[in-house]
């Protein structure tokens, strides 16, 4: 990502939004856009923005899973297995 080009005045965001569509949509990018020289927003194309928001549930799974194995209240995956395999066989349902 080069900064200066991803850095530009509100001004600028108004006067070229139908070009910054494309090229945001294009080169997936976002843009930084600032307000009296200082950082204010971000703008990215959709397709950006939904890989960020999965990357971002991924990684909260990661840190409560990490969380319960630090809690202790991790099973080990044997043991999970027998567990399931004996709900089905008896047919209890687990909330």
């Amino acid at each position: 990502m080069q900064l200066e080009k991803s850095i530009q005045p509100i001004s600028y965001l108004k006067s070229h939004a139908a070009t910054l569509v494309t090229e945001l949509t294009r080169d997936g990018e976002p843009l930084i856009v600032t307000q009296n020289g200082r950082a204010r927003l971000v703008v990215q194309d959709i397709a950006s923005f939904e890989r960020t928001q999965e990357t971002l549930a991924l990684l909260r799974l990661l840190a409560m899973g990490q969380k319960q194995l630090d809690e202790g209240k991790a099973v080990p995956v044997d043991a999970a297995f027998a567990g399931i395999r004996q709900r089905l066989r008896t047919g209890k349902q687990t909330a």
